[in-house]
């Protein structure tokens, strides 16, 4: 068998350290592989967030750009319906209808929110056989 600085260790391999050194050398080998995997880890989690934050940005611009969309179509339904009527009342059946979406889209919301359990049922009761399996543990060991 070949330890990391390249010594060989088995029977007649001509390595005099104790098993104790070897299983030390091993513990200590053991130590830093995991901490170059938490550090690529830590740098892959970093550069996922990155592009997670690039990507967050360009929906936030998407959702202005979809804002200024809907405004415009606004004025352009306006002026299209004064065409056929007073501008006030175009203006006032624009914003009727904008009232009526966004009260439908609020009850919408609600209704939803409603279904939501905040309680976390399955991880609760997962914890309580977990803590019970280490008591359980800790009892008999």
């Amino acid at each position: 068998m070949t330890m990391g600085g390249g010594a060989h260790v088995g029977p007649g391999s001509g390595d005099d350290r104790s098993a104790g050194e070897i299983v030390g050398d091993i513990a200590k080998e053991l130590g830093t592989l995991v901490r170059q995997e938490i550090e690529l880890a830590k740098t892959e989690a970093k550069n996922e967030a990155v592009k997670a934050g690039k990507g967050a940005g360009l929906l936030g611009g998407s959702g202005i750009a979809g804002h200024l969309f809907l405004i415009f179509l606004t004025l352009t339904a306006m002026f299209a319906l004064d065409k056929v009527m007073d501008i006030v009342w175009a203006a006032l059946i624009v914003t009727v209808v904008w009232a009526i979406v966004a009260a439908v889209l609020a009850q919408m919301g609600r209704s939803r929110l409603r279904q939501v359990n905040p309680k976390l049922e399955t991880t609760t009761e997962t914890l309580k056989e977990d803590a019970q399996w280490a008591s359980t543990r800790k009892n008999n060991g």
